[in-house]
């Protein structure tokens, strides 16, 4: 059973809270009636399998297409973006075209060695077999296997990442993911907004059983503002 909340929750105990007993939709929820409207990610951006779910601070990385004559660049900061990973955290990759892969199986077991939480990228991952295998948590717009030497590198890292929907995902914020999508939690409310979010799931079952007790969803909503 995950800890019982408290003002004072590490993140071992804020992550495993996030994993079992909330998800993705009431944590935005949560999120709006704190005037925080912008904190999904694109929902083109999926796990890539129903059962995957991501939990852990941002490392955030840039990446930056290259000239279409490059001769490459060796990938830019990429090697030192991916060692620098600490535990716990997710490489969130934004910033290039959708025309080649952000991340793959030798990322994957490079991450999982530090004990990083996941990789986030806008953008596509290949080796899925290879990603699967490990059970590597891997957020993506899909598979696509062209290479991203020739194509593009990263630029910088640790620094806040835009995404083109207006989400924007600074070092140290919450991520997390599930098969509806994937939302950014920034870090100075991380606490606040998980235990909201275990306050609405209570009342979220409160309704569920009033409905199943032959109550309408109309009369549900005016006990309890939750529908």
């Amino acid at each position: 059973m995950p800890p019982a909340m408290s003002p004072a929750m590490d993140d071992e105990a804020l992550f495993a809270t996030l994993t079992t007993r909330l998800f993705t939709a009431v944590v935005g929820d949560v999120m709006d009636t704190l005037g925080l409207r912008h904190q999904f990610l694109p929902p083109e951006i999926r796990a890539l399998t129903p059962q995957m779910i991501i939990a852990g601070r941002a490392m955030p990385v840039i990446e930056s297409d290259l000239a279409e004559d490059s001769d490459g660049e060796d990938f830019g900061l990429m090697f030192r973006a991916l060692d620098s990973l600490k535990k716990n955290e997710v490489y969130v990759c934004a910033g290039a075209s959708p025309t080649y892969a952000l991340w793959g199986g030798l990322m994957s077991t490079r991450a999982m060695k530090l004990a990083a939480a996941g990789a986030v990228m806008d953008g596509f991952h290949r080796d899925t077999r290879e990603i699967l295998a490990l059970g590597f948590p891997v957020f993506s717009r899909g598979a696509y296997a062209q290479d991203q030497k020739l194509r593009g590198k990263v630029t910088d890292f640790a620094v806040p990442a835009m995404f083109p929907n207006g989400a924007m995902v600074s070092p140290g914020d919450i991520v997390f993911g599930d098969i509806d999508g994937v939302v950014a939690i920034p870090k100075d409310v991380a606490i606040d907004v998980v235990r909201l979010a275990v306050e609405k799931v209570s009342g979220e079952n409160t309704v569920r059983r009033m409905i199943e007790q032959g109550g309408t969803s109309e009369e549900a909503f005016a006990t309890t503002g939750i529908m």
